[in-house]
């Protein structure tokens, strides 16, 4: 079994900026994807970035150019920099890794953007 645990969610003013963090823990696995999702009541939950383990990265249109995600292999951690945020950005986001085991994610983390 692989754990996921997000950290960094938070309410934020619009423009402001917030660092989520995943980090994987369990035994004898090894990380491949890795991507972070949000979403809202009643909408369906989207891809917001991801990376693989070569350092290729994806993108939803909305958050590029705002949003950066990278990750240290080493300590099975994937973060995303949100930066420039605005109402619409807030959502639960929920860490993704997909392992040789399967995919697993966490419990999610709320970011709030006030206006």
């Amino acid at each position: 079994q692989v754990q996921v645990v997000e950290t960094g969610g938070g309410l934020v003013q619009s423009g402001g900026s917030l660092r989520l963090s995943c980090v994987a823990s369990g035994s004898n696995f090894r990380l491949s994807f890795m991507g972070w999702y949000r979403q809202t009541p009643g909408k369906q939950r989207e891809l917001v970035a991801s990376i693989t383990s070569g350092g290729s990265t994806v993108y939803a249109d909305s958050v590029k150019g705002r949003f950066n995600i990278s990750r240290d292999n080493p300590k099975n951690t994937v973060y995303l920099q949100m930066n420039n945020l605005n109402a619409e950005d807030t959502a639960v986001y929920y860490c993704n890794v997909v392992t040789l085991r399967g995919p697993f994610w966490g419990q999610g983390t709320q970011v709030t953007v006030s206006s």
